[in-house]
């Protein structure tokens, strides 16, 4: 389909569980240092991601890891066993704490930082730990590893020259979508309507055509070639230009069909289920708190903020602020 195949799997696709294979109450909540709320609801979150979490509970990675020093697979492994096992109602993520620098250089202990970019450090280290070992890995085999099997897709960028209808087609992995909402953002759905839409290129962009051989206007449309099976979506709630907080309430659903934003809308319908969500609360986005909601594997929805893991239903998670978005297939 255009993109090129991979030379070599990392993680075979069989051992992908999309369901919970042991169904408990939640687990203990995180201690806040100062701070490190945003650790925390991260932490949260992938926690509750069931596939992640059957691999990570099944001491695959750790058995076979022969990584020097550290490995950010292993410390998930130890940080969700601990979680989901303990018997305290709140435990300290000392190990990621410890470990801060080496999961994003620009992460200091004791000040607050952004969830989403903790989010994306966090799973490139992770994507970093599953290839360590593997010699000669292509690009390609690179989104064949367990992080990118789970939260990994492709995006197809296809510009179309509007004076002889050529097109040319490229595609981008991806372990997240961030989503500007500051236009026609009442809902979820009518943002992702919008970035599928048709766009007319700027004329600084200099599209030139290979067959009419020279520069012309196009325009570009961008879809989701291949759905990851977890889809984690951010709603940028910081305005690039002024750097004010977008408190805007986005509408979003519990059950999402990505079809429609696919580069074939004309399959059977791929639905996604919600099973957490990051909220920040707070005037701007350089302070304030976050917390989050996520669905436990006894079905149920929790509002978790640092320590306290408190039940909730699914009109009180819909109704929140949202900031970060998560959806499983």
């Amino acid at each position: 389909e255009g993109m090129a195949l991979p030379q070599r799997t990392v993680f075979p696709l069989e051992k992908i569980c999309m369901d919970w294979q042991h169904r408990q109450r939640p687990g203990a909540g995180l201690f806040n240092l100062g701070n490190t709320c945003y650790i925390n609801v991260i932490l949260q979150c992938l926690t509750y991601t069931p596939p992640l979490a059957n691999y990570l509970l099944s001491y695959e990675h750790s058995q076979s890891c022969q990584r020097q020093g550290f490995c950010m697979m292993c410390t998930m492994e130890a940080h969700v066993r601990k979680v989901l096992c303990s018997s305290a109602s709140a435990i300290l993520p000392g190990a990621v704490l410890r470990d801060l620098k080496f999961i994003g250089e620009e992460f200091e202990y004791g000040r607050q930082e952004n969830a989403y970019e903790f989010l994306r450090c966090t799973l490139s280290a992770m994507q970093r730990a599953c290839l360590s070992g593997h010699r000669d890995v292509d690009i390609s085999s690179q989104t064949t590893t367990i992080i990118h099997q789970i939260f990994g897709g492709f995006m197809k960028s296809r510009v179309t020259c509007l004076s002889c209808k050529a097109v040319v087609d490229s595609y981008k992995a991806f372990l997240d979508v961030s989503l500007d909402i500051r236009v026609r953002a009442s809902s979820l759905t009518t943002v992702l309507e919008d970035c599928v839409t048709p766009k007319q290129l700027d004329q600084k962009e200099c599209f030139r055509c290979s067959k009419c051989k020279k520069k012309a206007a196009a325009s570009k449309k961008v879809t989701v070639h291949r759905a990851p099976r977890v889809l984690t979506l951010c709603l940028e709630r910081a305005d690039q230009w002024t750097g004010t907080k977008i408190s805007k309430f986005v509408e979003y659903p519990e059950y999402l069909d990505l079809r429609p934003y696919m580069s074939d809308t004309a399959g059977e319908p791929l639905l996604c289920s919600l099973y957490a969500i990051v909220v920040h609360s707070g005037d701007t986005c350089l302070e304030g708190h976050f917390l989050c909601y996520t669905k436990a594997s006894n079905g149920l929805w929790y509002k978790m903020d640092d320590e306290s893991v408190d039940n909730c239903d699914i009109h009180t998670v819909l109704g929140q602020q949202a900031y970060l978005l998560f959806y499983a297939r």
